[in-house]
């Protein structure tokens, strides 16, 4: 990783969670195009790591065992799937503003937060690095053009294809709506994936002969809402598939499985998506000279511990990788920060990495034969959080988090103890209790950094029995300073043992080696007073 502690200070705004495609750049010598394969990158919001092909690595007993990827198992089964794949950020804005400029989100100034977001235009990203360097760049759905007007109709980017339509970013509704009509379940699904083949088919089009190309599929059908039922109707997820599988902070009871089995529906959904492209690539004979990638934006949305969480379940995505004609698959154990990927995406293209990318490229294991530990110094990754909801907490404070992850621990500093982790609980100062409809269909009635759903009505309507007790504080309740998980012991981080004096080493080293890891790039919440992200533009008014 670059030795920069440079942070880069805001400048014009830009569109928040519904995009932030910062193609903004650099420029660089163009390699010559034959030696450069075409990048497809496929990136879901709010899809944490579940897919069929996972169930292999990670072992029976958990949702991998019910969900159907045929497609990302593919990509996997002959290429790379990277067991220890996380993002820098829970929230789909950092994320993004990570993944785009290769660097830590906190190093993205007012990208390191989601509501009020800007993007400072002096940050090099790698779309238009790769641009500059010769390749024909493109987007659809949940990505954003610089200059598009917050308000602009869909296609109306610079670099934006989705002319044919965005209905796919609803998949359930627009599926279920349309079968309520008389349609067939397969016409309804296919007039979606009519629209993902359209706007690939128009973004190839405007490519010039033999010019490489870097496409962004960014669909937003895994992100809530979805309509209850719908990963039995239209998938045949079976909610009773997952008794026993889910993860230990859930609830086994009827109403969360269903809920669970819906987000899997609409995983399987974006796998389908997934399919058109990689069909649509065999058919003009350029399967094997792009470089696929796949993965997600975050955890599940809506669940306790998923979204804006740096627990795995917040943090750890899938990333499978195909570069080349299938070679059976490997499994690489090496610690990947998707902040890693613009670096990556840079060397395959031939364009060396600004300086200030605090990521480092892993191209050279993606062509390699290994499996296992490649390169034995990616065995840890560092994760954070700032600001999602705006409104979460009075002040429009964030909720300020750090973790270290290694293969073997789990540790997290919580700077801000006394705050609301999820945001304030607003429903015990309403007049009248909110409803279960209301909890199930408004973010914003409480704990607004948690989606509304199901799972998320159900644990505040229950949460006051005994029984269920435990499992509102794992969603709900405020933490300590400092969190440590034993994963070997506890792989669903539930038991944390910071203050246990057996512990005590492990817990300060840790602490040192994260400290250490922000302090060396940047991070405002540990450089001067730590009070950077507390304060306006980032929060206040």
């Amino acid at each position: 990783m670059k030795n920069d502690n440079s942070i880069k200070k805001t400048a014009r705004p830009w569109k928040t969670c519904i995009g932030v495609f910062l193609w903004l750049a650099l420029g660089h010598d163009i390699t010559h195009a034959a030696d450069r394969p075409n990048i497809l990158f496929a990136f879901a919001d709010d899809w944490g790591c579940y897919a069929g092909a996972y169930a292999i690595v990670d072992g029976p007993g958990s949702p991998c065992d019910v969900v159907k990827t045929p497609n990302v198992d593919r990509v996997a089964r002959e290429g790379v799937l990277f067991k220890n794949a996380f993002v820098t950020a829970p929230s789909c804005t950092p994320c993004r503003s990570s993944l785009l400029s290769g660097q830590y989100f906190y190093r993205t100034g007012m990208g390191a937060i989601l509501s009020g977001a800007q993007w400072d235009s002096a940050i090099p990203s790698y779309p238009l690095l790769l641009k500059k360097a010769g390749y024909h760049i493109g987007e659809t759905y949940k990505v954003w053009s610089p200059g598009t007007p917050r308000d602009a109709p869909y296609g109306a980017g610079k670099y934006a294809y989705e002319q044919a339509g965005n209905r796919f970013n609803g998949f359930s509704q627009h599926v279920t709506k349309r079968v309520g009509q008389g349609q067939s379940l397969a016409a309804a699904k296919e007039e979606l994936y009519a629209m993902v083949r359209g706007n690939f088919d128009a973004f190839l089009a405007d490519r010039k002969p033999d010019q490489p190309f870097c496409y962004w599929f960014g669909p937003t059908l895994v992100h809530r809402k979805w309509i209850q039922g719908s990963g039995k109707k239209l998938w045949g997820v079976d909610p009773d598939a997952l008794r026993g599988k889910l993860p230990a902070f859930l609830p086994d009871v009827p109403e969360i499985r269903e809920d669970f089995a819906d987000y899997l529906g609409e995983v399987q959904a974006f796998d389908a998506g997934l399919g058109v492209l990689l069909q649509r690539l065999e058919a003009i004979g350029e399967m094997d000279n792009t470089l696929i990638v796949v993965s997600g934006d975050h955890g599940a949305p809506g669940f306790p511990r998923g979204k804006c969480n740096l627990y795995d379940f917040g943090v750890r995505v899938p990333l499978v990788v195909r570069l080349g004609p299938a070679r059976g698959q490997r499994v690489i154990e090496d610690f990947i920060n998707l902040m890693d990927l613009a670096p990556t995406f840079l060397e395959a293209g031939g364009v060396t990495p600004p300086e200030v990318m605090t990521g480092r490229s892993f191209f050279a294991a993606i062509r390699s034969d290994a499996s296992g530990w490649v390169d034995p110094q990616r065995n840890w990754v560092i994760t954070g959080r700032e600001r999602h909801v705006s409104s979460a907490r009075e002040g429009n404070l964030p909720y300020p988090q750090r973790a270290l992850r290694t293969q073997d621990y789990l540790y997290i500093i919580n700077f801000k103890p006394n705050r609301w982790p999820m945001g304030n609980p607003y429903h015990l100062e309403a007049d009248q209790p909110p409803s279960y409809e209301a909890l199930t269909q408004n973010t914003r009635v409480t704990y607004r950094d948690i989606d509304a759903g199901p799972t998320k009505a159900w644990l505040i309507t229950h949460g006051s029995e005994p029984r269920w007790q435990k499992y509102y504080d794992y969603a709900f309740a405020k933490r300590p300073y400092e969190e440590l998980y034993i994963l070997a012991k506890d792989p669903d981080q539930i038991n944390n043992v910071a203050e246990l004096p057996q512990y005590g080493d492990i817990r300060r080293k840790l602490k040192a080696q994260l400290l250490a890891e922000l302090k060396r790039t940047g991070d405002p919440r540990v450089t001067g007073d730590g009070s950077t992200f507390d304060k306006p533009p980032y929060a206040g008014k």
